[in-house]
């Protein structure tokens, strides 16, 4: 049991912390090194370690900053029931309900204010025992089924309109708002996915409720989320009468509320939505709608609307703008994954400009692919409806007059002139040329990655500059670099003679790696490490592979015909057959080398790692699983032999359980090995 002396101790320990979590996490200005931050850290988890009653939920070590993260799938019964808004389309509707609240309560006001398209989210705040006049952050929580919804309090702390601590006295106060992500904050995620070749982000809500469920809170806060509170769902009585005076109340208490209005007429709050639909088009972030309030809180349970919904409010819906557009040209380019693009250029019918929608011009929209453009009957000359899908992305919405001829995608690629392939069972169609100039950074780039080939110091970055020289038009070219090594220094691509030489010797040692990193670093369609792992135990030289028929690649496990046909196409290319022998001559290795100390223990076994282990790294512990014959798996399956669970095992460890799949730990497993 902890003395009070302890106590004391731990709770100065504890304030030290916080005031340099604060600095780092927050205000970007920290005042100690990441060492005498780490030093300060190890010393409270030892105290909690031998005073385990001293942990709290606020601990540093249990939120943002500390090693925990956020837990998957802690269910939270609502105190309040965050219950769905009833959507209305007409204004007639809206003066209706407006007319049948004042037959009952002819002095009602109510509250018009934005609707923010993102999800909705409760804050629990408690008095703070150890600062009166205060309340603090207790619990955050997603509305899930709107009953229970789920624990996101570490995420919710690296929001910065979440306020950890307010002043403000009360027992208890429960807060409703909408958290949301940003234009320019979507707009930089699928940036930086696209540069990643990655999926991109279907819009702004969708991003926003991911990061919200992250179980990295780090990932929660470089991605940026907002929130305004929108309702006060518990508390004191004075913010429990009027909804606008309550949401002002906590404007002054410095918590970001939504905008909202106070109108006493149905006039008012026509006028009041008017506002609102005219503010969407200049806002920095998505609206789907303006809501209506009964201003005095307890006359709503007078105007119930089903159990789905709220009592005493309604959400108008605004009708997204259109115009009829002519299309002028259809722009084709190849991404950085290899997959085509099509992209319509048009003019508005009626003024000859771009149309001018949702206050912005707008003169391009996304075809999507050519089933889209077959089915919308898109081509040069023809008229179609334009609109803003969430008032922010525009899209085509049905043909009024069909051009002379419907557009048809070209068959070779419009960059290399390589053929064109079209994706089995999907509308994708693709250039795999590796050294098409349209995709060559990112193949090139995947080809020296970590999982690849491991050549240290050649990222992105310099990767781009080698390109866009002319040094590197695939990835049999970084076995040339030695040769230009004099003219990269004198012209400063990679550095100076000390950093041009460390870079050639990570390529020079990267020619020793083995086979597997050289098959996975092709960046053949559908074959990743585990399979360029299997198919390596089928050949002795990389070389072999340009022999093998499909039925022989059909017949090495694991491998199913799409992947069959994709590894024959490849090694039958004689460009490709032009790369890999160009890289043999310069001296990678092309041929198998038993692992020492590798073993068939495993064969036949589908092992997934989850959790921290305590000495085994998930990387290592996986390269321990196929250096003895299993297969390392990333998710669960009714096909997964065993799980090697550690620490914060996580939602994989559930699934396991739920399926009945062994569970072993880093003991058994090593054990298995021995």
């Amino acid at each position: 049991m902890a003395t009070s002396e302890i106590i004391a101790k731990y709770n100065e320990l504890a304030d030290k912390i916080r005031y340099h979590m604060e600095l780092y996490y927050n205000q970007d200005a920290p005042e100690i090194s990441d060492f005498e931050y780490d030093q300060l850290m190890q010393q409270l988890k030892q105290m909690e370690s031998e005073y385990p009653e001293l942990i709290t939920k606020d601990s540093p070590s249990q939120i943002i900053g500390g090693t925990a993260k956020r837990e998957a799938g802690v269910k939270v019964t609502h105190n309040v029931p965050m219950l769905s808004i009833e959507d209305v389309f007409e204004k007639d509707a809206v003066t209706a309900w407006i007319n049948k609240v004042h037959d009952k309560h002819p002095d009602a006001e109510f509250s018009v204010e934005y609707k923010i398209d993102g999800l909705s989210m409760t804050l629990r705040y408690e008095k703070n025992p150890d600062k009166p006049g205060y309340m603090k952050l207790s619990l955050a929580e997603t509305r899930g089924d709107g009953r229970i919804g789920e624990d996101v309090t570490v995420n919710a702390l690296v929001i910065p309109d979440v306020k950890k601590e307010i002043k403000y006295d009360a027992d208890y106060l429960e807060l409703r708002g909408e958290v949301y992500m940003s234009h320019e904050d979507f707009d930089r995620f699928n940036e930086q996915q696209e540069k990643l070749g990655k999926k991109l982000a279907a819009n702004p809500r969708n991003l926003a409720a991911g990061t919200l469920r992250q179980l990295d809170s780090a990932v929660t806060k470089e991605r940026g989320l907002r929130m305004f509170v929108f309702n006060v769902q518990d508390g004191p009585a004075e913010l429990m009468q009027s909804h606008c005076n309550a949401l002002d109340t906590l404007e002054s208490l410095g918590i970001p509320v939504v905008k909202h209005m106070c109108c006493k007429s149905a006039e008012d709050v026509l006028n009041a939505i008017d506002t609102i639909g005219d503010d969407r088009f200049e806002l920095t972030f998505d609206l789907d709608g303006a809501v209506v309030k009964v201003d005095h809180t307890m006359w709503r349970d007078d105007f119930p609307a089903g159990s789905k919904y709220s009592s005493g409010h309604i959400a108008y819906k605004y009708s997204p703008e259109e115009k009829v557009v002519v299309m002028d040209e259809i722009i084709v380019d190849v991404g950085r994954t290899g997959k085509l693009t099509f992209t319509g250029s048009f003019h508005d019918r009626e003024t000859g400009k771009p149309a001018r929608l949702c206050g912005t011009s707008v003169s391009r929209a996304t075809l999507h692919n050519q089933d889209y453009i077959r089915d919308m009957k898109i081509g040069i000359g023809g008229a179609y409806k334009l609109f803003k899908s969430g008032e922010i992305i525009p899209k085509l919405n049905g043909c009024v007059e069909e051009p002379e001829q419907v557009y048809t995608a070209p068959g070779n690629c419009p960059v290399c002139g390589h053929k064109l392939v079209r994706e089995e069972d999907t509308a994708d169609i693709r250039c795999v040329n590796p050294t098409c100039p349209a995709q060559v950074t990112r193949t090139i780039a995947y080809f020296t990655s970590r999982d690849a080939m491991n050549i240290m110091g050649l990222g992105d970055t310099l990767i781009e500059a080698l390109v866009k020289d002319g040094y590197l038009k695939s990835y049999a070219d970084i076995y040339d670099l030695e040769k230009h090594r004099d003219e990269m220094i004198e012209k400063g691509i990679i550095g100076k003679e000390k950093n041009t030489d460390k870079l050639l010797g990570e390529i020079e040692k990267s020619k020793d790696n083995n086979p597997v990193m050289l098959l996975t670093g092709l960046a053949i369609r559908n074959v990743g490490k585990a399979t360029a792992r299997e198919i390596m135990k089928h050949v002795d030289d990389i070389t072999e592979l340009f022999n093998v028929s499909v039925d022989g690649f059909l017949s090495m496990p694991d491998i199913g015909e799409t992947t069959a046909n994709d590894l024959y196409d490849f090694f039958h290319s004689e460009e490709n057959k032009e790369l890999i022998l160009r890289m043999q001559s310069a001296g990678v290795n092309m041929t198998v080398v038993p692992d020492e100390g590798a073993s068939n223990k495993l064969e036949g076994m589908t092992i997934v790692v989850t959790g921290t282990l305590p000495t085994l790294g998930r990387k290592e512990a996986e390269e321990l699983i196929t250096k003895n014959g299993g297969k390392a798996a990333g998710s669960v399956s009714k096909k997964t032999t065993m799980v090697l669970a550690g620490e914060a095992a996580g939602s994989k460890l559930t699934k396991a359980q739920d399926l009945g799949i062994k569970i072993i730990n880093e003991n058994e497993f090593l054990e298995l090995i021995k």
